[in-house]
């Protein structure tokens, strides 16, 4: 196998995201267990003994994915800024995480199947970085419910929700196209109007 802190040439590098592309691909329609490499390798239109050149196994490939997921993943979290104005950050979050939907399904996929197997592979990292940066953000939010910006509501259930309704966008699509009878652009608007007008009726101070 190839020595993955070595430095690579560029069709190295190039061959190794040309196997994280397939592999993605593949872990997102049939879960870690449910894939092989030899699936992995006739994607990526290459043979299995030169897959296993560039990595030593399916789990090395599935933990680099999810090693990258989660790093994009917390971004639009991340950008939650303490110094905006609430409702208008909160928007932007809400916005951010439904074009990841739109942008991102299949990585989508891939963190669920992982979470839904009980998260052996990014536990100590859903307890650690993201559990974190998530108190990080209910700090913000409690002290904009204190100053009266947003409605007190548990902030924690409040990114909860933020979470399941807009990957739902990603995890669900074929069911949202099929009773939508759509499959246009035009659901990831109505569906950021909706959760709009769902959230901030909710987080009103009155």
């Amino acid at each position: 196998m190839k020595d993955a802190t070595a430095p690579q040439t560029r069709i190295q590098r190039e061959k190794r995201e040309l196997i994280l592309e397939a592999a993605l691909d593949v872990f997102a329609a049939f879960g870690f267990r449910g894939s092989t490499l030899d699936q992995i390798a006739e994607r990526a239109g290459i043979s299995k003994p030169n897959l296993l050149y560039y990595f030593e196994g399916k789990e090395a490939i599935h933990a680099q994915l999810l090693a990258r997921l989660l790093d994009t993943w917390l971004d639009p979290l991340r950008e939650l800024n303490p110094k905006g104005d609430a409702r208008a950050e909160i928007r932007a979050y809400i916005f951010r995480k439904l074009e990841m939907a739109r942008d991102y399904p299949r990585e989508s996929r891939l963190f669920a199947n992982e979470i839904l197997q009980g998260a052996p592979r990014i536990g100590d990292e859903l307890a650690g970085p993201l559990r974190a940066l998530v108190d990080e953000k209910v700090t913000i939010l409690r002290a904009w419910m204190a100053e009266g910006k947003i409605a007190k509501v548990d902030p924690y259930h409040l990114i909860f929700a933020i979470w399941a309704t807009t990957q739902h966008y990603a995890d669900f699509d074929v069911q949202v196209r099929a009773v939508l009878g759509r499959d246009d652009e035009a659901r990831f608007h109505d569906a950021a109007q909706f959760l709009e007008q769902l959230f901030f009726a909710g987080l009103d101070p009155r």
